[in-house]
């Protein structure tokens, strides 16, 4: 994958050569997706990141069948098969059960149903992908290390400023600037005048573990799902780099401020878990955990009138769906067209807005609510089992439709027909 240079050498191009130019703020899923399919309707596009790089943190990402039809529209299924991987079940293991309490079918069942695969990939390589993908096309380009950037709309689009690592000051005009630069947005609480994210009170403690170490607790064409009083853990592989994700999930106390932190241990290792996996992952893992506050993000203003948010900035959710990366890149099929069909930007983000946030709000209730279901004390999780396990290997695939058969073009010409 190609290396990023810390910003282009060139300043923007002028907008009176370029009338359809759009700026996004963050060069992230959310951003890098929106740029390419933006692309397609020959928008010249320029991302500003504050990041010297595109950023890599975190480790890995679940991209079911709604997000992976618009990435392969984009025409990154091959770069998605050969960097992705198709685990063929999720093996849910409820509390102390030493054998999965059902394995919900993935693999070609899944890709049956729903025309599309559903994969894991390391957020590193998914972010090398789309960036690499932006670069083949001459009219995106990036600027990153930017400092600090402030706009303002006026009735022929709107006028931005940013400045750039060298400290150069930057003025220029768009047709839109949209935000897609996360939970802590700066689109969101600075231009919108937004909220600020605020913690939801549950920690994600999250390392790699060397597959060699795991081969005797884990499925490896599997995913594995740890149910556990209080507590869950998501397991599953990167066969290309040859190591697991794993990812622990508690409610913990801590302060507004807290930021991610290295750590050597989750501190629910000193409780009494009887998860057998789970303490196998423990010793494996000593001393190279991440602890992440999990903040979420809503607002009721998702744009002002040519300036507007996406994806996190928007609706930074819990990951207990894994929906949050799919719902970025849905916002991005969804806003791309409506910018090119529509006669302003402003006009674009309103139906954005309007087709998106019903559906963005029921995926986040649904993961809080898995938060819940997941984290069951005994005896409810025992009713829990009981439904889980009557649904059967296919269960999820009724249960979940609504999510995976989601087709962003149906979704915009409903829209037009109903208006």
């Amino acid at each position: 994958m190609n290396t990023p240079k810390e910003h282009e050498e060139s300043g923007p191009e002028d907008d009176d050569t370029h009338p359809r130019t759009i700026y996004i703020a963050g060069a992230g899923i959310a951003g890098m997706t929106l740029a390419l399919a933006l692309a397609k309707h020959n928008f010249h596009i320029i991302i500003l990141e504050k990041t010297h790089a595109p950023t890599t943190e975190g480790a890995g990402l679940q991209i079911s069948p709604n997000a992976r039809h618009v990435l392969n529209d984009l025409g990154l299924n091959q770069a998605m098969n050969e960097f992705g991987f198709e685990t063929k079940a999720i093996d849910i293991y409820p509390h102390m059960h030493k054998k999965p309490l059902v394995s919900l079918e993935l693999g070609d069942a899944i890709e049956q149903r729903f025309k599309a695969p559903y994969c894991v990939i390391h957020r590193a390589d998914l972010f090398g992908l789309l960036f690499d993908a932006c670069k083949e096309h001459n009219n995106i380009q990036f600027f990153f290390g930017v400092k600090t950037f402030d706009m303002e709309a006026h009735a022929r689009g709107v006028s931005i400023t940013f400045e750039l690592a060298t400290g150069e000051v930057q003025n220029t005009r768009a047709h839109a600037f949209i935000g897609a630069d996360g939970v802590h947005s700066q689109t969101r609480r600075k231009i919108l005048n937004g909220p600020d994210a605020i913690y939801s009170g549950y920690v994600a403690w999250r390392t790699l573990i060397p597959t060699s170490m795991m081969h005797n607790q884990l499925n490896l064409e599997h995913t594995s799902l740890m149910w556990g009083p209080g507590y869950h853990a998501i397991a599953y592989p990167h066969p290309n780099r040859h190591v697991i994700n794993i990812a622990l999930f508690a409610k913990e106390k801590l302060s507004p401020d807290t930021h991610v932190q290295q750590v050597s241990t989750p501190s629910l290792a000193t409780k009494n878990i009887r998860c057998p996996r789970l303490k196998a992952i423990f010793i494996a893992a000593e001393g190279a955990w991440q602890k992440w506050p999990l903040n979420a993000a809503k607002t009721s203003e998702w744009h002002r009138g040519p300036i507007g948010l996406i994806g996190d900035a928007a609706h930074a959710m819990l990951p207990y769906q894994a929906q949050g990366a799919a719902m970025a890149i849905e916002d991005a099929a969804i806003l791309a067209p409506l910018l090119a069909a529509e006669d302003n930007a402003t006009s674009a983000l309103s139906k954005f807005q309007k087709l998106r946030q019903n559906r963005v709000e029921k995926v986040v209730a649904t993961a809080a609510k898995n938060g819940k279901i997941y984290h069951m004390e005994w005896p409810f999780s025992i009713a829990r089992d009981i439904v889980v396990s009557a649904e059967g290997p296919r269960g999820h695939f009724k249960r979940l439709a609504w999510i995976y058969d989601y087709n962003p073009l149906e979704e915009i010409s409903q829209f037009d027909a109903n208006a």
